[in-house]
């Protein structure tokens, strides 16, 4: 049998997430498993503009397969059942991995993790929220500075078995203003590996090649300077940032 045309054959759905603060669908392209968010659906923000959060996923996407490491999975724009929305191949992430966590203050691991805030849970006691410490994190977080992530919660990051790391959930992307809002902070002002490096110049080469001409049928001309200003800034300064401006650095809730 034929593979499905995951642009034109019939997406059927299977299933609501009701977790997502956005109408999200799973669904099904043949035999393929698809997550689907119509644009029909998308609730409306006060700073980004409404009916644009499925092209922002896409964007992220595209930029991902250009800076390396699959850290997006495959995401494209095609109608549905409730019209224009973003579709993306589903992931079977592991159960048993944790990537992003809350232990109490005292059972911080010493190695093998990245140590980010402390605070009090529901019952009081001290805990602490950490993230592991893996290549793979790390180019996902290199990756958030560049998108502009403004939502990056520890569920967004979905565990492989084979030890790849996922992103998802990119609709509040690619902002003209800084609004960078992540739980991948562990790795606060250390250099950037060369690996790392690489792919933020492929970006920036990118956006006055192919990247560029596919970004600019999703993405406005500022939002496509100001990604092309951070590239920038970020290679210039050669290491993790620290947190800036007025607003929140974590999103809330984190997970």
């Amino acid at each position: 049998m034929a593979a499905p045309n995951l642009a034109t054959s019939e997406l059927t759905l299977t299933g609501r997430i009701t977790t997502a603060s956005n109408a999200t669908f799973l669904g099904s392209i043949g035999d393929v498993v698809v997550v689907y968010k119509p644009i029909a659906g998308e609730s409306p923000l006060w700073d980004f503009p409404q009916g644009c959060l499925a092209h922002r996923e896409v964007a992220a996407y595209l930029l991902s397969q250009v800076f390396g490491g699959d850290v997006v999975p495959h995401t494209w724009l095609r109608d549905g059942p409730l019209g224009e929305g973003m579709v993306q191949l589903w992931q079977e992430q592991d159960p048993a991995q944790n990537p992003v966590d809350l232990v109490a203050t005292d059972l911080v691991p010493e190695t093998g993790w990245k140590y980010v805030l402390e605070g009090r849970d529901e019952n009081g006691r001290m805990v602490a929220l950490v993230h592991e410490d893996s290549p793979a994190l790390r180019r996902m977080a290199v990756f958030d500075i560049i998108i502009n992530n403004a939502d990056r919660k520890g569920d967004h990051i979905l565990a492989m078995a084979d030890g790849q790391r996922h992103g998802v959930d990119h609709g509040l992307t690619f902002h003209r203003d800084h609004k960078l809002r992540t739980v991948l902070w562990g790795w606060l002002g250390e250099g950037l590996t060369a690996e790392e490096l690489d792919g933020i110049d492929r970006v920036s080469k990118g956006l006055h090649g192919g990247l560029g001409r596919d970004l600019a049928d999703l993405l406005t001309a500022d939002e496509i300077a100001a990604l092309a200003a951070r590239c920038a800034q970020l290679r210039l300064g050669g290491q993790f940032p620290a947190p800036s401006g007025q607003m929140s650095a974590v999103p809330w809730p984190l997970f």
